[in-house]
């Protein structure tokens, strides 16, 4: 989105050297608005068949949890249905995503890592 910044100039000599009393001019300058990147949730999801200590090891090496963090929200994720693993722009979201599955897949369990809009 750009907004327009007016600025006003002061009367110029013209040609012939003398000061035309032409009044004020407008120049506008267009000043780029940057928007800020659409945030993005990486969400786990339980199963009953996928250990808990893969789980902790998952969200220690893709999302740089600590060992209390990772058991918490693994907990959460046991309790709840679903944890939130952290909030991103949508391209570091979508590979996460696909790193969890990937390596979930590897490892022969079936947890499922999806991201939602925030």
């Amino acid at each position: 989105m750009m907004i327009a910044e007016p600025i006003l100039m002061q009367n110029e000599k013209d040609d012939h050297g003398d000061n035309g009393n032409r009044g004020t001019s407008v120049i506008t300058r267009t000043k780029p608005k940057t928007k800020r990147p659409n945030l993005y949730r990486v969400l786990l999801l339980n199963d009953d068949y996928t250990p808990m200590d893969f789980v902790i090891h998952i969200l220690e090496r893709f999302f740089q949890k600590d060992r209390e963090a990772a058991t918490r929200i693994m907990l959460h994720v046991h309790h709840h249905g679903v944890g939130e693993c952290g909030i991103f722009t949508y391209e570091v979201a979508e590979t996460k995503v696909s790193q969890v599955m990937d390596f979930a897949r590897q490892h022969q369990h079936p947890l499922q890592c999806v991201m939602e809009k925030k």
